[in-house]
């Protein structure tokens, strides 16, 4: 490819099938007998809900999580026809409470309210929603307090309706220790003893999420969900084994000499010491590069950002290529004075998937 024309065409997120094979038995491996969930959410973190979805259940993952109908379908659509599925998210929205029965998901009852709605819509078919309840530990976003379990065994007795087959909450500790987190489960299971003692069964129990399954071993318990995990973009700690999963690829749109003491940038300007030869990427923050999940506060975290903001590279035709100042909205530039490039040539980057726009998908 030599053509400008054909450069700009090319526009690509990769996901490799073997790093993706790779994080999945390091998960399984890390949830040992428990169920693994395969998380959805987000257009599969970006790789593509039904993509991800056919991927996974072909490495034996048989469950799978999602946060609006609309994934759900995608999964059924995908040929996904028997395989569970648990819906995050609560809702007392009819519409959505009769798409996600149409498509036999299995959905969550956070509240009274959510409780109340999914008997009422199952009651109205003649049949019996299935569904998980969820409980919050101090996250904040949804769910049962967990002081407060006489509703949840209110939510047993007296929804005739619905099958309650399990109990969830998350954890979200940020400290590595994980005193945070086994605090929030100790509540989580005082509220699982209290449904016990009442004389119900719980049904499947679950807690952690990518970074808690990561990081505590005590959070397994009966079932993990797995998500940004999955693709090596979660929390990470050294010695996880994960890979990251996810690469762009973009034809140079033309390579440019300009003179040294030139000033090249947009909302910040990098005088250039010499002469030095660019290349133009079409690709900017628009399309995801150089977008991050800012995750830790504080001002060394802060100083790591800037830092590595300063210093991000591509590879092309094998070599790193420094980009010159700050990413651009749609462009990037990149010094490719050393080099042997010309319009056309490939470069690679990484980027996050979840963040990847106007860019084809592709496995690879």
């Amino acid at each position: 490819m030599t053509e400008t024309s054909e450069a700009r065409a090319v526009k690509t997120l990769v996901l490799e099938k073997k790093a993706l094979k790779h994080n999945i038995a390091v998960v399984k491996e890390r949830a040992g007998s428990a169920a693994i969930y395969g998380v959805l959410t987000g257009d599969g973190g970006g790789a593509g809900t039904a993509e991800l979805a056919r991927f996974l259940r072909e490495e034996g993952v048989r469950r799978f999580a999602v946060s609006e109908p609309e994934e759900a379908e995608a999964v059924r659509k995908a040929g996904l026809v028997d395989e569970e599925i648990l819906m995050l998210r609560a809702t007392t929205d009819r519409e959505e409470l009769d798409r996600l029965l149409d498509l036999n998901v299995v959905c969550t009852v956070g509240s009274v309210d959510t409780g109340l709605a999914l008997n009422s819509a199952a009651e109205a078919r003649s049949t019996v929603a299935e569904a998980h309840i969820q409980v919050d530990t101090g996250l904040g976003f949804g769910g049962f307090l967990a002081g407060e379990p006489e509703k949840i065994v209110n939510i047993y007795r007296n929804l005739p309706n619905v099958a309650l087959s399990g109990i969830y909450t998350q954890v979200h500790s940020i400290h590595a220790d994980g005193h945070n987190a086994a605090e929030q489960l100790k509540q989580f299971h005082r509220v699982v003893e209290a449904v016990h003692q009442a004389g119900f069964e719980t049904g499947i129990v679950h807690a952690a999420g990518s970074y808690a399954l990561m990081h505590y071993d005590f959070a397994r318990m009966d079932a993990v969900r797995a998500g940004s995990v999955l693709l090596g973009r979660c929390r990470r700690r050294r010695g996880d084994g994960l890979l990251r999963v996810g690469y762009g690829e973009a034809g140079i749109e033309e390579t440019r000499w300009v003179p040294k003491d030139y000033t090249v940038g947009n909302e910040s300007t990098v005088r250039l010491h010499r002469p030095t030869r660019i290349a133009v990427i079409p690709v900017g923050y628009q399309n995801g590069f150089g977008v991050s999940r800012g995750r830790d506060a504080g001002l060394l975290a802060t100083l790591r950002r800037w830092w590595r903001a300063r210093h991000i590279t591509v590879r092309v035709n094998g070599q790193k290529a420094r980009v010159l100042g700050r990413i651009g909205a749609i462009e990037t530039l990149v010094d490719v004075t050393d080099l042997k490039c010309s319009a056309g040539d490939l470069v690679y980057f990484d980027i996050d998937p979840m963040y990847a726009r106007g860019m084809k998908r592709e496995y690879r």
